[in-house]
């Protein structure tokens, strides 16, 4: 149960403040709903008997949030080659509401976007995902959002110069290492 002023993550939304507790009727039904201030002046009821069952939490303290921050130092973790099947996990991801895991979305897509740009599905993506993660941080920090998101950004492009230089360096960890036949252009 969460109260008014209380910080929350509504997943695939970001974190917001719970700004009142609201009975309303909806199709002949009363029930409680949860009024969340959204950053953008954006308000979202969730009904209060359903909300942590779809993932509403309590947003992250500070020392969480460094955590965050050493997720996003880090290189990327694998993604499928398939942009389909890569689009699905880094959705479930999202879904997942868990904030490592978004960061871990960014991280990858950031630096995919680097590498190689994005598909618009995938840049979309990303820019939710980031508004998500940036939302909560900002919260979490008691900062405000565009110096978040310059931070966020700032850690990104550092971890992927360095990651970058890496492949620079040693460039056989750049080499894909799965044999994949070629079997002039027929199928098997």
């Amino acid at each position: 149960m969460f109260n008014v002023g209380d910080k929350v993550v509504y997943p695939m939304h970001g974190a917001g403040t719970i700004e009142g507790i609201e009975e309303k009727d909806i199709l002949g039904e009363k029930q409680a709903y949860y009024i969340i201030k959204m950053p953008g002046e954006v308000k979202v009821m969730v009904p209060t008997a359903k909300a942590e069952g779809i993932g509403v939490r309590d947003i992250i303290d500070k020392e969480t949030a460094s955590k965050v921050f050493k997720v996003l130092e880090t290189d990327s973790t694998q993604m499928d080659m398939n942009w389909n099947k890569r689009y699905r996990d880094n959705m479930d991801k999202m879904k997942s509401g868990d904030v490592y895991e978004v960061a871990d979305v960014v991280r990858n897509l950031s630096f995919k976007q680097k590498e190689k740009g994005l598909s618009t599905g995938e840049k979309k993506m990303l820019l939710n995902a980031k508004q998500i993660l940036v939302s909560e941080l900002t919260l979490a920090e008691n900062s405000e959002k565009e110096k978040m998101e310059e931070l966020v950004n700032n850690t990104i492009n550092n971890s992927f110069i360095e990651y970058s230089k890496n492949i620079v360096n040693n460039p056989s960890d750049n080499v894909v290492k799965k044999f994949i036949p070629y079997n002039n252009g027929t199928q098997n």
